[in-house]
């Protein structure tokens, strides 16, 4: 994909965010403005005196998982169905389609390396392997990554998959590889798990996601923003909603003293949804009647959608027609935002610092312009930002 004038844009190892800030809004914010092309320098807790009432701030709901859960390949396929599942979570969604994807990457959201402590709880039997569970589908069945530990704490691409692999699970239960998501591609999988609930079971022996450039472990709760609501149908993100992690309950508070509104819409996040040079693969959403009102009504009065986080835009965009208006929207998502497409529904955007090879850009070229996105890069690296999920956040206005 091409990164514009970022194609050159080089991010040194120190500047990637290696733990949380000490507060949640302790995190600079870098603000550009497309009408007139300037770029200036915020703390986050500035931000409600950087919109207006009657703007709209669109939050993703969902919560982050524990998706990362320890285990070992087998060296034979066994038969039978110990747990009574079927070969199948039982606790599905309703309604969609399976994503697509030809990704052969190993990196993960905003182009990063994903990595995670070695396997703690692992059963006996083969080599030890870390499984990534990205996406539960509605047939029960999950999209995974199987990757291997390697012995520093991060973990790096694992073994080659093949139909009918079988992975024994820390807790129990054991997952067999059936087919790629996509054919000739084989690090994404969709795979049957031998459990009777999946999340129940990630919640129990499973930790969040870890990369390569975090220094330790972080609980869970680190992962999660203050918008983060259970989901009725028992889903959630296999990495964290980020932009939306500096936002505090005080802050919000402000926010809607001064006449900002929150909309929420639920998008849950696979393991591979930012792949760099690679498009987002299918994903779960939904945008209640409320939020499309909200959106639509602000904008008809002249107000702005900042949507927090490109699953934000990717979500809103999903449910709007050609002409902007948002409707009520559930299924999956499939939609790429780029340059040439454009955005309908949204006028600004807070997200976090992106990798120059990050398939994100394409969507904040289509919000900001090449210009302006160049130098507000230029500024971050100039000033010595953080990137990833735990450093700075960046605002594109109108």
């Amino acid at each position: 994909m091409d990164a514009g004038g970022l194609a050159g844009l080089r991010l040194p190892p120190e500047l990637s965010a290696a733990e949380p800030a000490p507060r949640r809004d302790a995190v600079r914010l870098l603000v550009g403005r497309r009408s007139g092309g300037e770029v200036t320098h915020h703390g986050f807790r500035e931000l409600p005196g950087l919109l207006r009432a009657g703007d709209v701030l669109v939050v993703n709901t969902s919560r982050t998982l524990p998706a990362a859960l320890d285990g070992r390949l087998a060296d034979g396929d066994e038969d039978g169905d110990p747990e009574g599942t079927g070969g199948v979570d039982r606790t599905g969604g309703r309604t969609g389609r399976t994503g697509r994807t030809g990704r052969t990457g190993r990196t993960g959201r905003n182009g990063r390396a994903r990595g995670t402590d070695a396997p703690r709880t692992a059963p006996d039997g083969g080599p030890p392997v870390v499984v990534h569970f990205s996406t539960r589908r509605d047939d029960g069945r999950w999209v995974v990554e199987v990757r291997s530990p390697d012995g520093r704490g991060s973990t790096v691409r694992g073994p080659d998959g093949r139909s009918g692999a079988e992975v024994r699970l820390a807790g129990g239960g054991r997952l067999v590889l059936e087919h790629p998501l996509v054919p000739g591609a084989d690090r994404l999988w969709v795979a049957s798990v031998r459990v009777p609930d999946v999340v129940r079971h990630l919640r129990r022996h499973g930790r969040p996601i870890r990369y390569a450039y975090t220094t330790r472990d972080q609980p869970l709760s680190a992962y999660q923003t203050v918008f983060g609501t259970p989901s009725a149908d028992g889903r959630g993100s296999a990495e964290m909603p980020s932009a939306g992690r500096p936002f505090t309950a005080p802050l919000v508070t402000e926010l809607v003293s001064r006449g900002v509104q929150i909309a929420p819409i639920e998008l849950h996040t696979g393991v591979a949804s930012a792949e760099a040079h690679e498009p987002p693969y299918a994903e779960p959403y939904t945008v209640p009647a409320s939020t499309a009102w909200q959106v639509n009504a602000a904008r008809a009065a002249g107000g702005r959608v900042v949507a927090v986080g490109t699953t934000a835009v990717r979500a809103l965009e999903s449910a709007a027609d050609r002409r902007g208006r948002v409707r009520a929207a559930h299924g999956w998502t499939e939609l790429v935002i780029t340059p040439e497409r454009g955005v309908r529904a949204v006028d600004g955007l807070l997200t976090g610092l992106h990798e120059p090879e990050a398939s994100h850009l394409l969507m904040l070229r289509a919000l900001s312009g090449d210009g302006l996105l160049s130098r507000v890069y230029a500024e971050a690296l100039r000033g010595r930002y953080l990137w990833h999920e735990f450093g700075d956040v960046n605002l594109l206005l109108p």
